[in-house]
């Protein structure tokens, strides 16, 4: 009984992997490139870092503000998932600055640190890219006895 190889079960073979002159072509799934847009790794790290008890928001002041009028129109389309989230992305790595409001009575350190464990492991599981820093701005602490912050409505 003749025995066969993995590759000729699947269909391919070595004269199939080689290209014109004989040169050996890489795996399929290695040919062509693959780039990840500065978007991608933001919404994925404002995720991430949303989903960390002791959040309250993200982005400063200003911003929510703004995101908060934005999210009023119809259409607008923009998501407020990257509020405060800036990402710079190279072809191996990424550095990514976050700018968080945290709930009051939570300690700031230990937010950061489950912010930076959450979001450099959502990147690097999703993107495959090295997070080589997280940096983290907490501009604002949301009291238990603040109202949010939105807009007055121009009409009743």
């Amino acid at each position: 009984m003749p025995t066969t190889s993995g590759n000729e079960l699947s269909g391919s073979s070595d004269a199939a992997r080689r290209g014109s002159g004989g040169k050996r072509l890489p795996e399929p799934g290695s040919r062509g490139r693959t780039t990840i847009a500065d978007g991608v790794v933001e919404k994925i790290a404002g995720l991430a870092a949303k989903d960390v008890l002791g959040v309250h928001a993200m982005g400063g002041g200003l911003s929510r503000t703004f995101g908060a009028v934005r999210d009023r129109v119809p259409g607008s389309g923009k998501s407020n998932v990257t509020r405060g989230v800036k990402a710079e992305v190279g072809e191996v790595q990424t550095a990514i600055d976050l700018e968080i409001v945290i709930d009051y009575g939570v300690s700031i350190s230990d937010v950061a640190r489950a912010v930076r464990e959450n979001v450099v492991s959502a990147v690097e599981r999703m993107t495959g890219l090295e997070v080589v820093e997280v940096n983290i701005a907490v501009s604002d602490v949301k009291l238990p006895d603040e109202e949010e912050e939105e807009p007055e409505p121009r009409i009743q």
